[in-house]
């Protein structure tokens, strides 16, 4: 009787170790968020950006906050080319992560820029390259008109390096199942949601590290 009520002590005990762990994992977790219900349709500059389908993107691709230890400083976006995420750096060990499509292959490249333009609904003009590449775009070259069909999206942000434009972009795109992906010419594209967000956080001169 005794060692049957010492058994089911132990057994009590051993639940509750488990219940209070997996309380401390969960609690833990609640210290950063995803922002899964920040895809629905919205108004913006005379537009509706259609809502993205979320339960279709991965949850690793979604905007999260999400631990984050660098020594840049805050404002610093730092771009993950082979996990397909952009970090943008918060302080406090803490960034906004989001999900991105990045060049394929042949079209990736590495290094050390700085935003040194934002543009809300911008023109898109397709380089030389890309027309003799994909002839269908000459028609563009004098520039596509902002819409909701643009290649770059709802805004963009221009990536300089020693007062030279390097031709790339971090975007948004209207390809939203194109993110996780390497499919675009070396340009950085996010959700058109995502792109605003990051839009509304980074400044003119930030650091971009693209790696």
């Amino acid at each position: 009787m005794e060692s049957r009520m010492k058994t089911k002590t132990y057994l009590t005990l051993a639940a509750l170790a488990c219940v209070a762990l997996l309380t401390g994992c969960m609690s833990s977790g609640t210290l950063n968020a995803i922002f899964t219900d920040a895809y629905g349709a919205r108004a913006d500059g005379g537009y509706v950006i259609p809502a993205v389908p979320i339960s279709e993107v991965p949850v690793k691709y979604r905007r999260q906050e999400v631990d984050y230890p660098t020594d840049e400083k805050p404002g610093t976006i730092i771009v993950d080319t082979k996990n397909k995420f952009l970090y943008y750096v918060m302080g406090d060990d803490k960034a906004m992560r989001y999900g991105i499509g990045v060049g394929r292959e042949g079209f990736s490249w590495k290094g050390t820029t700085h935003i040194a333009m934002k543009r809300e609904w911008p023109h898109w003009t397709p380089p030389g390259a890309m027309i003799k590449r994909q002839p269908e775009l000459a028609k563009y070259r004098h520039g596509m008109d902002p819409g909701l069909m643009n290649p770059l999206g709802a805004r963009a942000l221009y990536l300089f390096t020693k007062g030279h434009d390097t031709g790339y972009r971090l975007h948004g795109s209207p390809e939203w199942n194109s993110i996780g992906h390497a499919v675009s010419s070396g340009c950085i594209r996010l959700m058109n949601q995502d792109i605003i967000d990051l839009y509304n956080r980074a400044q003119v001169g930030d650091k971009v590290i693209v790696m």
